[in-house]
């Protein structure tokens, strides 16, 4: 398409932002993003594996930023610090002194984990041998194998499910949707990595919804004997020798357990972004109750804020794997792209049918 004047602000530069930022400089539209961090590529710039095919998250990352226009303009380590809308355009102020001006505005500022410190119980903070979901992937990418702090490879290994989601003392009430899957993927390089090892993984219950999904748990079990462990973890102690012993319930057997591991890891779920609260007040675009940017209808148009002329896509909206926030971050694209053509916040869906 020949390009255009109108130009679009994108507001992270995660998966979802540079997958939206393609489409839309593919169809004229010039393009600026201001990103937090100071490199591009959000949170897939630490996992080392992704799920279900334990393809490599830096080959998908170079994939999608390799796609990337020269031309697309970042603002990066910065934040949105003022916005103005006079008519059809937005006057945006970034990191108090940039000023730009901008027709469309697109939110992609991804999510956060939750801080497992907050359940103290499970130990993280504490001892140095219980690990979140996030650790570990960095551990993955920094040695290629699995390692207990003291450099050593662990013989036993627990995983732990839900860690800040479903949780009604923590306040997350939500399923984070990938945390299961993860752990599986996690569980099954542990063992990859340490064959000798036993594996275990407390659970609620195993919610494997995406395609392939079963396979990769079904695996876990079959091939490497990770063991599944239905029961909410109720306690983690650091014995004298360093190892960890984890307090539980079999809710299967009907009876407390107890196993000591070398390594706990803690399947941290997703929570909004620092920033979803401050945009929101900033563009006067509404939280869900949840503390996510809630959509203008939640079935047909979940790119759309209800302000016109600002949209949104990808983890933002809630927790979402990785083909979810890059098909969102098409969708908003395209939505954006009609809003601009039409002049006006026209439902697609209600024009074609």
């Amino acid at each position: 398409m020949k390009e255009t004047e109108k130009h679009i602000l994108i507001v992270g530069a995660g998966p979802a932002g540079i997958e939206a930022a393609e489409h839309l400089s593919d169809l004229g539209y010039q393009i600026s993003i201001v990103e937090k961090d100071e490199a591009i590529g959000g949170k897939l710039n630490n996992w080392h594996q992704l799920f279900p095919d334990h393809r490599p998250a830096k080959e998908v990352l170079s994939h999608l930023v390799n796609k990337l226009p020269k031309n697309v303009k970042f603002y990066l380590n910065s934040t949105v610090t003022k916005t103005i809308k006079e008519e059809n355009l937005f006057n945006v102020e970034i990191n108090g002194k940039t000023k730009i001006q901008c027709d469309s505005i697109l939110l992609t500022v991804g999510f956060d984990v939750f801080d497992a410190r907050i359940k103290e119980e499970y130990g993280y903070g504490i001892y140095d041998n219980v690990v979140t979901s996030a650790d570990l992937e960095h551990i993955f990418n920094q040695n290629n194998k699995i390692l207990t702090t003291q450099g050593k490879i662990p013989k036993k290994i627990a995983f732990i499910n839900c860690v800040g989601s479903r949780d009604e003392k923590v306040g997350n009430l939500y399923c984070s949707s990938v945390c299961c899957v993860t752990g599986v993927k996690q569980a099954i390089e542990a063992k990859q990595m340490a064959p000798d090892a036993e594996v275990f993984m407390f659970y609620m219950d195993i919610r494997m919804y995406g395609r392939f999904y079963e396979d990769l748990y079904l695996e876990a079990q079959e091939k490497y004997h990770v063991q599944f462990i239905r029961g909410r973890l109720s306690e983690v102690a650091e014995l004298q020798d360093g190892s960890l012993l984890l307090k539980a319930d079999d809710t299967l057997a009907g009876c407390p357990i107890k196993v000591h591991a070398d390594l706990v890891v803690l399947l941290i779920g997703f929570v909004p972004a620092a920033s979803c609260n401050s945009l929101s007040k900033m563009l006067n675009i509404e939280c869900a109750k949840d503390g996510f940017f809630a959509p203008c209808d939640v079935h047909i148009d979940r790119n759309s804020t209800g302000t016109e002329g600002i949209y949104m896509a990808g983890a933002c909206t809630g927790p979402k794997n990785l083909e979810a926030s890059l098909a969102d971050a098409r969708s908003a694209a395209l939505k954006i792209h009609y809003h601009l053509v039409h002049g006006k916040a026209t439902n697609l869906i209600n024009e074609l049918s």
